[in-house]
C-alpha cells in the first residue's frame, strides 16, 4: 500500500513583495515550494527563464544564490518560526542553464539558540548536483518584524519624522561613514 503524501504547498503569498517568494513584486520570481514533513525538506520544482540568465544560456550566480537562499529559509517552518538570513556561503559547481527542469532543496543541519543552520542544493532533472548552499539563519519575531512594515508587500518602512525611514529629509544621499 502506498504512503500518504506528507507534502504541503507552500503558495506564492500575493500580499508579500519578496522578489523571491513574493506574489506582490511584479518583477520577482513568485517561487512556490514544497514542504515534505517526513523527509523535513523544503522543495521546489523550477524553470528559470533566459531573463534571469549571466553567461548566454546559464542562470545568473545572483539568482541561483536567491534559489539557495529561498529554500533554505524556508526550511524554519518545521518548527513553526520565521528567520532572516544573516550568513549565506555558495558553492557553484557546474554551470545552472536555463530553461531546464531543476529541483532546489533544503534542510537543517543544526539549532543553536536563535540560530539555525540550513543547507541546500540545486539539481538537475537527472539529479546532478550543480550548487551547493549553507547558510546561518537567525530567528526573529514576526510581531516586531512585521509590525514595522517589512514584508508586508505594501512598500512601508519604519516610520521617522521625515516619512522616508532614513532619519534624513527627502532626497538626501547616504551619508559615508
Amino acid at each position: 500500500m502506498p504512503m500518504p503524501d506528507t507534502s504541503t504547498t507552500l503558495p506564492v503569498d500575493p500580499a508579500n513583495a519578496c522578489f523571491g517568494c513574493g506574489g506582490a513584486n511584479a518583477r520577482g520570481m513568485h517561487l512556490e515550494f514544497e514542504k515534505d514533513d517526513d523527509a523535513r525538506r523544503i522543495r521546489g520544482k523550477f524553470r528559470v527563464g533566459p531573463e534571469y540568465q549571466g553567461g548566454p544560456g546559464f542562470v545568473h550566480g545572483g539568482i541561483i544564490a536567491t534559489l539557495l537562499d529561498e529554500v533554505m529559509g524556508k526550511v524554519g517552518r518545521f518548527r513553526d518560526i520565521r528567520t532572516v538570513t544573516a550568513e549565506l556561503q555558495i558553492e557553484y559547481l557546474r554551470p545552472v542553464p536555463v530553461d531546464e527542469d531543476l529541483v532546489v532543496e533544503g534542510w537543517e543541519v543544526e539549532k543553536q539558540g536563535r540560530n539555525l543552520f540550513h543547507a541546500g542544493e540545486i539539481r538537475s532533472a537527472s539529479g546532478a548536483v550543480l550548487a551547493r548552499g549553507k547558510g546561518r539563519f537567525v530567528e526573529i519575531d514576526p510581531s516586531i518584524y512585521y509590525g514595522r512594515g517589512y514584508g508586508r508587500g505594501d512598500g512601508s518602512r519604519p516610520s521617522s519624522k521625515d516619512g522616508n525611514g532614513s532619519g534624513r529629509g527627502p532626497g538626501s544621499k547616504p551619508q559615508q561613514a
